[in-house]
């Protein structure tokens, strides 16, 4: 078992450089948003699995405030795209 959450601990960090690329190159300002919310998904699902592992609750927590940010700043940068027209920034 731990095997298996170390190799999807690995897979999901190869992932997370995947989408940073796609953060910074992103043709338009949406793909940008996009990575940025899965580089989100993936960081919350990382921190969760190292609390699997530790056998640590507090880790739990620490995942659901990066959710709440993550999903606040999700929100802004929508707002911010809205009103620029959707051009790239």
């Amino acid at each position: 078992m731990s095997k298996l959450l170390t190799f999807s601990i690995l897979f999901l960090s190869v992932t997370i450089f995947i989408c940073m690329f796609r953060a910074i190159k992103g043709p338009s300002a949406a793909d940008r948003l996009i990575a940025v919310n899965v580089i989100g998904t993936k960081t919350i699902v990382l921190i969760l699995i190292v609390s699997f592992l530790l056998n640590e609750t507090y880790f739990v927590d620490v995942a659901i405030v990066y959710a709440l940010i993550s999903f606040l700043s999700s929100i802004l940068i929508a707002k911010f795209i809205g009103n620029s027209g959707g051009k790239n920034i």
